[in-house]
């Protein structure tokens, strides 16, 4: 099912991205242990970023850039994903595994901006952190990841949710400031994942004064760059933030890079392109048959002692799956959904539609085997039967597609692979069930939005972890957040999949005082889940990077978890032959 190719493809610990050439017209400075500061990084991005406003985001573009702007209490480790000190130093938790108490950096400084007085950025308070809390526990437009974080874990913040309408209001109990740099979160119940929901850009730290002057658009934050402007649709370009507090482990201070340029080209195609005239640092996704091309015509760049380019395989947290709108006929059919997962050959779209360009088919759950210690093959998914999805379809009241009502597909663009599966997916749906289905491509941002008030059948979707668990997949399908109301908008649970039995088991594992008995009943859950059908999966994710090898400093991970801080450009000398004796 794997295609290999005639190179050696680099493990997981190699860098995770570089960096054409500097813009810097001074020579780089040296720091400890042979790092440099200076340079450009120039990455890109096939989707544009919808926000940068914490509590608003939701897409993976948003994310990254948002993780170079701001900052939490805590966050992940690039290497590995644990979680490590972030503004805060060092925390505590209770015996009781209720009550975290957060000891906060001291000269940890917002950005330089225009809303505070002088244009001087001022030093992070514990209060700081309470009102960006605050926001998160706020019903308002702008806030979509209440549900991920706080949400039945914080003490009164299902009350302060409520109460809020659009604006902070009263007091959110379970947020406590016992100094400037003393803060205490009590939660409802024990949870083995809250610290996560902490490392998350949603629980980022911001200013009330940018907040009050910018509104959603405001991006000022305490990370190690800043935003400096987004020219049109072009690019985005972040500078180093000369006051942020953090240091490496030799003392160096932090960031190594002069700023970051990031491009939103829209196919693979022109993103391959841009890099091979060395206007990128790195590709992320190609099909391995693109990555084969490139390799033989320029196999020296890969085998040069140092190499010019480093290639990069591994499997990620993340699952490719189309989504039914459970509000509308014919998906409100259960046999409908089981016989259009049933009627799709997913090695047939693996093999011969990504070439290879996936962890495997998505034939059990929703959740990628990428967690250890929960065993996706114990969850019955959907394999290829187009026996048992002719037979469904017709239990449904619709004998060889007979009389099947018209249905869009709606897809945002990510170059050529998603149009490509559309299509291979029109064709099986036709060839096993007689169904013609219409698809539209459409912008991310009109996609994003259509999914939340449902105004298509069936959705491409894609979740990428947000922290290292089953139950961020899992949340996507929460239904105790779901508006009865169709005309109110649904995230992240946009099928609006309803099932008592589900919430029961989430619940739990969200609950469970550890990672054992939690992985329990997160499987219930799933299985549940899978058999109802509110989602045909249909991949889990492993991809190709391409990157130059003069970057240092970042890793790959499987949660494509970005952090540049310690990135510092230096090219490799090329190693000295040995003199002929």
């Amino acid at each position: 099912m794997k295609k290999s190719l005639s190179i050696v493809v680099v493990a997981l610990a190699v860098f995770y991205s570089s960096c054409s050439n500097s813009t810097s017209s001074d020579s780089p400075k040296e720091a400890k242990g042979g790092k440099v500061y200076g340079g450009t990084l120039r990455i890109n991005e096939t989707d544009q970023y919808q926000t940068l406003f914490p509590t608003a985001i939701t897409d993976i573009a948003s994310a990254h850039l948002a993780a170079q702007v701001y900052e939490g209490l805590v966050k992940f480790n690039a290497k590995d994903l644990t979680i490590i000190p972030s503004v805060a130093e060092k925390w505590e938790v209770d015996e009781a595994g209720t009550t975290y108490t957060f000891h906060l950096k001291k000269g940890v400084m917002f950005q330089d901006d225009e809303c505070f007085e002088g244009g001087k950025g001022r030093e992070v308070k514990a209060a700081d952190f309470k009102y960006s809390f605050e926001l998160l526990c706020t019903d308002s437009k702008d806030n979509s990841n209440f549900s991920a974080t706080f949400q039945d874990r914080v003490v009164g913040a299902n009350d302060f949710f409520a109460a809020s309408k659009g604006k902070p209001t009263g007091n959110l109990a379970g947020v406590k400031v016992i100094d400037d740099y003393t803060l205490s979160l009590s939660l409802t119940a024990p949870s083995a994942s809250f610290v996560y929901a902490l490392a998350s850009p949603a629980a980022s730290v911001v200013a009330k004064e940018a907040v009050e002057k910018y509104g959603a658009d405001a991006k000022v934050g305490t990370g190690p760059f800043a935003f400096v402007q987004n020219t049109g649709n072009d690019k985005v370009i972040l500078k180093r933030n000369n006051n942020y507090h953090g240091t490496d482990s030799l003392g160096n201070q932090l960031p190594f890079l002069d700023s970051i340029v990031i491009s939103f080209l829209p196919t693979k195609k022109q993103e391959l392109d841009k890099f091979e005239n060395g206007d990128l640092a790195m590709v992320i996704g190609l099909p391995s048959e693109s990555i084969k091309d490139l390799v033989e015509s320029q196999i020296s760049n890969f085998q040069n002692k140092p190499p010019k380019f480093i290639l990069e395989r591994s499997p990620e947290m993340a699952t490719q799956y189309y989504e039914f709108n459970l509000t509308k006929e014919p998906f409100n059919n259960i046999k409908v959904r089981q016989a259009f997962c049933y009627a799709i050959d997913r090695n047939k779209i693996v093999e011969d539609v990504l070439k290879g360009e996936a962890y495997g088919p998505g034939i059990n759950g929703l959740c990628p085997p990428s967690f250890k210690g929960y065993d996706i093959s114990k969850i019955q998914g959907y394999d290829f039967d187009a026996a048992k999805a002719k037979k469904l379809l017709a239990e449904a009241g619709y004998p060889n597609g007979k009389n099947f009502p018209k249905v869009k597909i709606e897809l945002n663009s990510g170059g050529s692979k998603n149009a490509n599966v559309v299509l291979e997916i029109q064709k099986q749906l036709m060839e096993v069930l007689n169904v013609n289905v219409d698809f539209e491509v459409v912008p991310q941002k009109q996609k994003l939005e259509d999914q939340k008030f449902g105004r298509a059948e069936i959705f491409r979707a894609a979740w990428i972890a947000d922290f290292p668990s089953p139950e961020n997949f899992l949340w996507t399908l929460y239904g105790a957040t779901v508006p009865s109301d169709l005309t109110q908008p649904s995230y992240p649970n946009t099928p609006r999949y309803k099932s008592a039995d589900f919430d029961k088991n989430f619940d739990a594992g969200k609950s469970a005082k550890n990672q054992e008995e939690s992985y329990v009943s997160f499987m219930e859950a799933e299985k549940i889940m899978m058999k109802d059908a509110p989602v045909m999966v249909l991949w889990y994710e492993e991809s190709y990077r391409l990157v130059k090898s003069n970057v240092h400093g970042i890793y790959s991970n499987p949660m494509r978890y970005r952090d540049y801080s310690s990135v510092y450009i230096k090219d490799v000398q090329p190693e000295a032959k040995e003199e002929k004796k």
